[in-house]
């Protein structure tokens, strides 16, 4: 299974992944590992990413995706997936194999968390666009974030029942 915790920037994809993976012993993947070098100079620019921009990152994502299920392998995946269409190229070679987990908040408290953060090449100048794009999953698993990372990662847990 490939559970993948998505979301804007800052609504923790990163920090519950990790602390997930961690307590089910399973693979975590940072996604945004996989964008072309072109993507983040033009994210860490504060200019937002289109559809052909994402393209060539999902369809990385897309095969990890389906390597994984085909191995058996039990994964989280850090990817924003804002679009229905994103979420679709994820599991199209993979289905019944993945389980989206959306993490929410308030816009201000994930602005926060982006104000707060050093060193990432996604800044909150950019949040406004990435609210634009979202398209809430209906069939993804909801999570509210405010609470600590430990409390929401054992929440996923359950709500998945791993």
């Amino acid at each position: 299974m490939v559970a993948v915790l998505m979301g804007v920037s800052g609504s923790g994809k990163t920090t519950l992944g990790k602390e997930l993976a961690a307590l089910l012993d399973w693979t975590f993947v940072e996604g945004d590992d996989f964008h072309p070098a072109a993507n983040v100079e033009k994210m860490a620019a504060g200019t937002p990413l289109d559809d052909d921009d994402r393209r060539p990152w999902l369809r990385a994502l897309g095969g990890l995706v389906a390597e994984a299920c085909g191995r058996g392998e039990h994964v989280v995946l850090a990817c924003s997936a804002l679009k229905q269409d994103h979420r679709d190229r994820l599991e199209r070679d993979a289905t019944g194999c993945v389980r989206f987990v959306y993490l929410t908040a308030s816009e201000e408290l994930i602005r926060g968390r982006l104000e707060a953060r050093d060193g990432h090449f996604m800044g909150p100048t950019l949040l406004g666009s990435q609210f634009d794009a979202l398209e809430p999953p209906a069939d993804a698993v909801r999570v509210d974030v405010a609470p600590a990372p430990g409390e929401v990662a054992a929440d996923i847990r359950r709500r998945l029942a791993l």
